[in-house]
């Protein structure tokens, strides 16, 4: 019973912490679809460009929420897919939290954040100068796909938005929260160590768990000794908190969300891999 209680209750002050997110990156859209017609859009379309620098930037920061906004933005085309990707790549969840709480130096952390944005932006980019469509911004689709009945203003639209996806976010973290209690986190370090070959691959498996607890694991476990420095980056670059989830319940297309999945898997290993060959150390 106390392992339930801990479980539900921390997935509740996740899901919580992630609210405001939500929340703005709704009534952002909103106010876009109802504010500012066509002109606005052309403007937020053509300052697309930079995207993926932007997105980089904010994804550093030790929160969920911003890669559940880039997903809802993406889904309503307001964002590209660079920059998406940026997002989730640079996401940082809480390995900041952790590594702070450990006494870790400031110089690592620097070049751990460093790195990831620096990676996060190349890929962003890359993505988007291979993939970049041209395509209007469907906030309206998107509304009426979750039935927001946005014509009652944007506040409640944005509120009925938000609880949805919060529910959703929810009910599947609790799960994911039940399993990781279930399987256990030396369990997954065994995993790990038993396939040092591997590790990398294992490492952004493990980050792409939908749940902030990857990055403390793989945090925890690099700073005890049974990750390197190349299988923490792959785990933390692949790992996109909830964003993924929240992807894969608002974005119409399926598969370009599992082309999407597919993608941060590969960059993640990728980053992994430049990491080891350049003896890179934290």
């Amino acid at each position: 019973m106390e392992i339930v209680l801990d479980v539900v209750c921390d997935t509740l002050v996740d899901g919580i912490r992630i609210l405001p997110f939500l929340f703005l990156a709704y009534l952002a859209m909103e106010s876009l679809e109802h504010w500012t017609g066509g002109k606005m859009q052309a403007v937020v379309r053509k300052s697309g460009k930079a995207g993926p620098a932007i997105g980089g930037l904010l994804g550093i920061f030790p929160q969920c929420g911003f890669s559940a906004a880039a997903a809802n933005l993406y889904a309503g085309r307001i964002i590209t897919m660079g920059t998406l990707i940026a997002v989730f790549l640079s996401t940082s969840d809480e390995m900041l939290p952790i590594m702070i709480s450990e006494n870790v130096g400031i110089s690592m952390i620097g070049k751990v954040l460093l790195i990831k944005v620096l990676f996060a932006v190349a890929a962003g980019f890359l993505v988007d100068a291979l993939f970049r469509r041209k395509e209007e911004p469907q906030i309206e689709h998107l509304c009426e796909r979750q039935h927001c009945h946005c014509e009652r203003g944007i506040w409640r639209s944005a509120f009925s938005h938000t609880w949805k996806i919060f529910l959703y976010i929810i009910v599947v973290s609790l799960m994911l929260n039940f399993v990781i209690a279930l399987v256990g986190e030396e369990t997954l370090a065994a995993v790990v160590l038993n396939k040092p070959a591997l590790s990398l691959f294992v490492s952004a498996l493990v980050g792409m768990i939908p749940n902030c607890a990857s990055s403390v694991i793989l945090t925890q476990l690099y700073l005890g000794g049974v990750l390197g420095a190349g299988a923490l980056m792959a785990g933390l670059l692949s790992g996109s908190g909830v964003g993924f989830l929240v992807l894969s319940r608002v974005n119409e297309d399926r598969k370009e969300t599992l082309r999407i999945f597919g993608l941060l898997y590969v960059l993640g290993v990728c980053g992994g891999v430049l990491i080891q060959l350049l003896g890179v150390q934290f």
